[in-house]
Order: C-alpha cells, then sequence, then structure tokens
C-alpha cells in the first residue's frame, strides 16, 4: 500500500544567485525630495538678485565705493538676495501626485 503525500508547490532552488531588481519588492515608503521646483526656481532668482546686488556696488563713482549705490542701494539688494535664498531653502516642496 502506497503512502499518500500532500503535493508541495514548486519552488525555485536557492542558488546564492542574486536575484534581478524587477523580482524584488518594491519598497513602500519612498522619500521625497528636499527641494522641488520652486525652491529651485527661488534658489536661483536669489543668486542672480544677490550678483546684481554686487555689480551695483561696483558702478559706483565716487572714491572707494562712498556713493549711493556702493553704501546703500547695493547692500540693500545684495540682502534682499539673502533674504530670497532664505525663503527659497525654508518652502515647502510641493506633494506630486504618485
Amino acid at each position: 500500500m502506497e503512502s499518500v503525500r500532500p503535493k508541495t508547490p514548486k519552488t525555485a532552488p536557492v542558488t546564492g544567485i542574486p536575484t534581478p531588481l524587477s523580482t524584488k519588492p518594491t519598497p513602500s515608503y519612498v522619500p521625497a525630495m528636499p527641494f522641488g521646483k520652486a525652491n529651485f526656481q527661488l534658489m536661483i532668482a536669489g543668486i542672480v538678485t544677490i550678483l546684481v546686488g554686487f555689480f551695483i556696488m561696483t558702478i559706483d563713482t565716487e572714491p572707494f565705493g562712498f556713493g549711493f549705490f556702493g553704501l546703500t542701494l547695493g547692500p540693500l539688494v545684495v540682502t534682499a538676495g539673502f533674504i530670497i535664498e532664505f525663503f527659497a531653502i525654508l518652502k515647502k516642496p510641493a506633494e506630486t501626485a504618485s
């Protein structure tokens, strides 16, 4: 008399070869980028504003830059550029639909 064994599903033999990436499970959490498109646009605008402020300081015709452009307008524009950079870093990126 033969004994009846339950059928077991066939599994692939373990050979120590890593599986291809397509068969690995995908992670449930995908980290978001720290900066979005708007952040990068604000950063570029801030850098351009800072450079314009330094350029304004260099076009001052007074000796040693002690005129209105070198002492007042240029530093204000540079400060505005740094404020734009500050907000570009702290702005929360927009959520993307996945």
